[in-house]
């Protein structure tokens, strides 16, 4: 198997390596629209290197053995030059495939320009509902997560551990809010109460008033949505006043995903729900995590995990077509039928063309995300708004 091309663009620089190819044979083309900079380039890295190595697949034994050409573009984490990085990539590149974004802003600016066009976009992490709600399209996949996927199934935890009140809070942002809604959704409409749903402005790390304002309020839980930095701030400054002794805290995956070494034993004991988790003792979860160590020398997390499954998507649909991408339609069609195993369970799409997937009930062990038991199996989100046609 060949990359005959591969550009890394940073903007306006780029840089291409051009090998042999088959003259006669129209290979197809992948832009990967991803962050190699700035906040997220980790999470960009482990996308693309996740994503290479389900594209490369086994070799001939498994239908994987033809050309494609790959053209990497840095996005920054940027919204602002979405729009102009996707036109570039849809226009003069003329790819086939985008394999993007990380974040849900830049999300948006890619589908102002990529709805209903004649590429096949795949999203590898952004949650925002709308890519498979109000704003689907027939070219538009998503191999991630949507962000009420992550919510809505603590909500029967909550109850089922007897929580008949909870405060929630999140950053004042779309994801969160989305995150809060879905646990909510289920809270509520099962006989739960949210005694107060607070939004701190983002991206305040200032959380001792609210931790205080939980203090005095006494609920039976606490639900939030915080990821990366915020989250590390929260869970250390919800420990060291004491709360995780009296009142439970529970969260979306993204809590404690990546964060527990810096939260230390703030994390003990916490419970989120994600579809993914590093302890998964799935035999497919086992054998990738070896071979992605092997070859690239750094553990796999949960954004190597959604880039290799899309790399496996784009493989297995491009096999079914004999590396043939010029009939989107078909090859549409082709992706929307495809099942197969993933490190993270069973991996199938929704007729709105997100994850219908296991969401996993976790808690912090010894400084792990100790899988405690499947939340909801096959979840699938709702979808509402979407109209494929």
């Amino acid at each position: 198997m060949n990359m005959s091309i591969l550009r890394s663009c940073v903007l306006s620089v780029c840089v291409v390596w051009v090998g042999l190819a088959d003259a006669e044979v129209q290979k197809p083309k992948i832009g990967l629209l991803l962050p190699f900079s700035g906040v997220y380039a980790h999470l960009g890295k482990a996308t693309r290197d996740g994503f290479l190595m389900g594209l490369e697949g086994e070799g001939a034994s498994d239908g994987s053995d033809f050309d494609y050409d790959v053209i990497q573009i840095d996005s920054k984490g940027k919204p602002s030059v979405a729009p102009e990085l996707s036109s570039e990539l849809l226009r003069k590149d003329r790819v086939d495939f985008i394999i993007g974004p990380v974040h849900s802003g830049v999300l948006q600016g890619m589908l102002s320009v990529l709805r209903n066009k004649e590429v096949i976009v795949i999203v590898p992490n952004a949650g925002a509902q709308t890519a498979t709600a109000q704003l689907c399209a027939k070219n538009i996949f998503r191999t991630s997560f949507s962000s009420w996927q992550t919510g809505y199934p603590m909500g029967k935890v909550a109850l089922d551990k007897g929580y008949k009140n909870i405060y929630t809070l999140s950053w004042n942002y779309t994801g969160g809010k989305e995150v809060l809604g879905g646990f909510k959704d289920y809270f509520e409409n099962n006989g739960g109460a949210i005694v107060k749903e607070v939004l701190v402005p983002f991206p305040s790390t200032n959380f001792q008033p609210y931790i205080s304002d939980i203090a005095a309020t006494k609920p039976d839980a606490v639900f939030v949505f915080f990821a990366g930095g915020g989250a590390i701030e929260f869970v250390k400054s919800y420990g060291e006043m004491g709360l995780g002794k009296t009142i439970p805290l529970l969260g979306s995956g993204f809590l404690t995903e990546g964060t527990v070494d810096a939260q230390g034993e703030s994390a003990e004991g916490i419970l989120t729900t994600l579809h993914y988790a590093e302890t998964l003792k799935l035999p497919k979860n086992l054998s990738f995590r070896k071979r992605f160590k092997n070859k690239f020398d750094y553990e796999a997390d949960l954004y190597a995990v959604q880039g290799y499954d899309t790399g496996v998507l784009v493989r297995k649909a491009l096999s079914k077509v004999g590396g043939d991408a010029s009939d989107k339609g078909n090859l549409i069609e082709v992706i929307e039928s495809l099942k197969f195993d993933s490190p993270r369970g069973n991996f199938k799409l929704s007729a709105a063309h997100n994850p219908v997937q296991n969401i996993y009930l976790r808690e912090v062990k010894n400084g792990k995300n100790e899988v405690i038991s499947v939340a909801m199996e096959n979840l699938e989100d709702p979808a509402i708004g979407c109209e494929l046609k």
